[in-house]
């Protein structure tokens, strides 16, 4: 794959504030447990640890010696977008930031959140159906058609498929594991059969990536890239299964066990 000085040398003016910005919200995170500890009982530091960790793979998907890589080596761009869309999603959702705020917040404030919560475009985003498809179907139209080689020449659209993948991957996540509150709650069969069906359109696009290479990307760059996202994707999958499934057997135990 060609590499592309052009988005590079854009990149690396704002590195150092991006650096700043993910400083920044772990620090507020940190501030906001800080805070309520102060009114309520303790926050779970393992929650602050899922954050911290979360925040930083996130930033080596967008900053780092990885992203700076991956604008010319496609199995480095496939490691960025596992960090990105699959892994930091699971550690920020495992958070509970949602949680956190609520508790942090004034009452007014909290209580704007909540109606943000359950209000009408929330409902929709939060639609595993939904989440799914702009999860999965937002990888199909970035691999299998000519936007991937486009995204490497214009740094604007480089930015905002990043968002896409970040923002639908946590969509994704929350949708199927509910950490935070969530008001429009599907049942524990609907998630897993939609999971199911997610799972199989990210493992045919890594097979179809494989064979069929994304625009500007050599016939062995696509096979390792198709590679790790098949088995890295499946056993980071495999990871959110585990915790929907622990869910799901939580919610159907007696609940006499569960005081032991």
């Amino acid at each position: 794959m060609h590499s592309n000085g052009h988005i590079h040398e854009n990149g690396a003016g704002i590195e150092p504030i991006l650096w700043i910005l993910f400083a920044l919200v772990i620090v507020i995170y940190i501030a906001a447990g800080v805070v309520s500890n102060r009114r309520y009982k303790k926050w779970p530091l393992y929650r602050t640890f899922f954050w911290i960790l979360g925040i930083i793979c996130a930033a080596f998907a967008i900053i780092g010696p990885i992203a700076n890589r991956a604008h010319m080596d496609f199995t480095a761009h496939m490691v960025g977008h596992l960090l990105l869309g699959m892994i930091a999603p699971i550690l920020l959702v495992l958070a509970a930031p949602i949680s956190l705020a609520l508790r942090t917040l004034d009452v007014p404030s909290a209580r704007r959140l909540s109606k943000v919560l359950k209000s009408w475009p929330l409902r929709i985003l939060s639609n595993p159906i939904l989440a799914s498809a702009l999860n999965i179907g937002g990888l199909w139209i970035l691999y299998t058609t000519g936007l991937y080689g486009v995204m490497q020449q214009n740094v604007l659209l480089h930015a905002l498929v990043h968002f896409h993948v970040f923002i639908a991957g946590y969509l994704f996540t929350a949708s199927m594991i509910y950490m935070d509150p969530s008001p429009h709650r599907f049942s524990f069969m609907f998630r897993a059969i939609v999971f199911a069906i997610s799972l199989a359109g990210h493992d045919i696009l890594s097979k179809y990536i494989y064979a069929h290479p994304p625009s500007g990307v050599t016939k062995e760059q696509a096979e390792s890239g198709g590679m790790i996202m098949y088995y890295a994707g499946d056993a980071i999958d495999l990871a959110l299964i585990c915790i929907l499934f622990y869910q799901w057997f939580k919610a159907t135990r007696p609940k006499e066990s569960l005081a032991l």
